[in-house]
C-alpha cells in the first residue's frame, strides 16, 4: 500500500471501490478507494493508509473506531443501506 495515497485495504470489497471512513471520536471523514487485501487481525475490518489515517486523525493513536460507506463511483450516490460501525 502506498502510505502517501487515499488507499485501504478490506478483506472482501472489491478493488477500486470508493468508502468513506469516518473517525467516531472526532468525526472526520476522508474517501479512500479499496486497492489491497487485509487486515488480518482479529477484530480489525478496514486498513487506511497514513495519508487516510492523518486526515482522520488516527496517526498517532494507530487504530481508531470507525464507520464506514460505500461511495458509489464519483456520481455522489451512495450503494447500501446506511454505516456499517468497525471496531479496529
Amino acid at each position: 500500500m502506498n502510505a502517501s495515497l487515499l488507499t485501504a485495504a478490506h478483506r472482501t470489497l472489491p478493488f477500486g471501490t470508493k468508502v468513506m471512513v469516518t473517525n467516531k471520536r472526532n468525526g472526520k471523514s476522508v474517501v479512500v478507494r479499496i486497492n489491497d487485501r487485509g487486515p488480518f487481525i482479529r477484530g480489525r475490518v478496514i486498513d487506511v493508509s497514513k495519508a487516510a489515517a492523518k486526515n482522520i486523525g488516527m496517526v498517532q493513536s494507530g487504530t481508531a473506531q470507525v464507520c464506514y460507506q460505500i461511495v458509489d463511483g464519483g456520481n455522489g450516490k451512495i450503494a447500501g443501506k446506511g454505516l456499517k460501525n468497525i471496531d479496529g
